[in-house]
């Protein structure tokens, strides 16, 4: 898809990596971006820069995906839609049910909002949580779906119904499962945040980082900014009806994450491990790693930050903006 002078809705554009995505946009000749985002999430202070731009606006005051007639009413002129609202990993473990309202029944809204307003190409956020614990590492596109938990489950039924629509109505779509990503705006202190900015927030607080298990279980962490510039390339793409990894490929244990964020920030704080509950340790994920090959061959789509970069830029944001996150 050409997005010159193209109109783009981002939903959950005042979110984490959908903030990075409308920055990302404006980086091109886009024609308008609308954010539609109900700030669940998301924060206005995510994209107050951005709406200086004249090609910027915010929808509304907002917009849920539950909400059918605002949903429908903001696609109206729309070209491309990048789909980025979901309740996080942690938060669907404890509300099921609102994880099923928004995740699933949500992004159903979306698409067929999608098909109603002729919207020409859909960028679809996934995970890969569809992937559960790693059969295989690398994890390639055809990697088994392992996922146990309530959060995989809504991408997995969201990648489906994606597919379905693409087969009964010709919507043009990719799928993108995102890797562990971090970054600035993440949510540094709320109760569903990331492995990172606990770390962070531990040492802050002058008190020994906390590993869970041994420290061996191992990630592929991706620089938010890299999976916005993703998202621009995916929907630029030619390819249609098909997932990608987003990630660096690079395998990181817990451990050698914690030291490298101690070694950044210049702590000589001792780790403490502390035991699995049996509960967490059957349904713990240990490894996931994801083959980035594709991604690369039909997106164009390369990670530029090595770790230890995109900590550093993570930790500068911190330090600049103490007291409001």
């Amino acid at each position: 898809m050409n997005i010159s002078g193209k109109r783009i809705l981002v939903i959950g554009g005042a979110g984490f990596i959908g903030s990075h995505v409308v920055a990302e946009l404006l980086k091109t000749d886009v024609g308008e971006v609308i954010i539609y985002d109900n700030f669940a999430r998301g924060k206005r202070s995510h994209i107050e820069p951005y709406l200086n731009d004249t090609r910027c606006k915010l929808y509304a005051n907002g917009g849920d995906i539950r909400e059918i007639d605002l949903l429908n009413d903001a696609m109206q002129g729309i070209d491309g839609v990048i789909h980025l609202a979901a309740m996080w990993l942690l938060h669907c473990k404890d509300f099921p049910r609102t994880a099923f309202h928004v995740n699933i029944e949500g992004t159903f809204n979306v698409l067929e909002a999608c098909v109603n307003n002729n919207v020409e190409r859909l960028v679809y956020s996934s995970s890969a949580s569809v992937y559960g614990d790693a059969v295989e590492v690398p994890m390639t596109e055809t990697h088994p779906f392992n996922n146990r938990n309530f959060y995989g489950a809504s991408k997995i039924a969201g990648e489906a119904m994606c597919r379905a629509f693409h087969d009964r109505y010709g919507l043009s779509y990719v799928g993108l499962r995102y890797m562990n990503v971090y970054g600035p705006h993440q949510d540094q202190t709320a109760a569903y945040t990331g492995v990172i900015p606990i770390m962070l927030n531990k040492i802050d607080a002058n008190e020994p980082p906390v590993i869970n298990g041994d420290g061996t279980q191992a990630y592929d962490f991706i620089d938010v900014e890299d999976v916005a510039r993703c998202n621009v390339l995916a929907l630029q793409a030619e390819a249609t009806d098909e997932f990608y990894n987003v990630g660096s490929g690079v395998q990181t244990s817990i451990k050698q994450l914690c030291d490298l964020i101690l070694e950044l920030k210049q702590s000589y704080l001792k780790v403490t491990y502390k035991p699995y509950s049996a509960d967490d340790a059957r349904r713990m994920v240990q490894n996931r790693i994801g083959c980035p090959k594709k991604a690369e061959a039909d997106l164009g789509f390369k990670y530029r930050y090595e770790l230890r970069e995109g900590l550093q830029k993570l930790i500068s944001w911190r330090e600049s903006n103490k007291g409001q996150i």
